[in-house]
């Protein structure tokens, strides 16, 4: 399932890929101006008069002899998406120990168990809520939708002009994370890391 999902993701089938996005797109934008429920309903009976009639015309080509009898979606029915007990509990054990250790760190950002590390939270949440007034979830969703079939295959194509430019970025990142926490630490600048650098005097 997984290779499955890295092929649409990685445009493998290009035809088929570009109906999933389509499809997930438009499904998106619609709920703009319709219900979850009306989408849904919507799309399943446009999905189910398709399948009936592609099924009901390679029938009559069988009945003329013209076909030869094969369902049409036999390649989706025999795909198998089942998950055996041991998978299923695997999953299940995944699922409960991601959620269990967000909410530790959760707790720890809350109740301030590292003063740097909820300070860079409560950064981020501020940056949210401008976020929140620029647009809303459904079109952060649509949004990581395209990004998601996007940016896989633009990074795997410009994968060296990528790195050294998220390498500046960390590297920047790393500056402004050293200043908080000696700012948390009691301040002052950094010592000379090279042999022989100057010593902080102590007055």
């Amino acid at each position: 399932m997984a290779s499955k999902v890295m092929d649409l993701v990685y445009w493998k089938d290009t035809e088929r890929t570009g109906m999933v996005l389509t499809g997930l797109v438009v499904g998106l934008l619609s709920l703009f101006q319709l219900s979850i429920i009306t989408v849904v309903s919507t799309v399943s009976l446009a999905v189910i008069c398709f399948t009936i009639s592609v099924r009901v015309y390679y029938q009559v080509l069988y009945v003329l002899s013209c076909g030869d009898g094969e369902h049409p979606f036999k390649s989706y029915l025999d795909l198998d998406i089942s998950f055996s007990g041991e998978e299923a509990d695997l999953y299940a054990q995944r699922a409960i120990l991601m959620a269990l250790a967000a909410a530790d760190s959760l707790k720890g950002l809350f109740f301030v168990t590292n003063l740097l590390e909820s300070i860079k939270f409560l950064v981020l949440m501020y940056l949210v809520t401008y976020l929140g007034e620029l647009c809303n979830g459904l079109t952060l969703l649509i949004i990581s939708v395209i990004a998601l079939f996007s940016l896989p295959l633009f990074y795997r194509q410009r994968q060296d002009q990528v790195d050294i430019y998220f390498a500046k970025i960390l590297a920047q990142i790393e500056n402004v994370k050293d200043t908080f926490q000696r700012l948390t630490q009691g301040g002052g600048p950094a010592s000379d890391p090279t042999p022989g650098g100057a010593k902080p005097q102590i007055q």
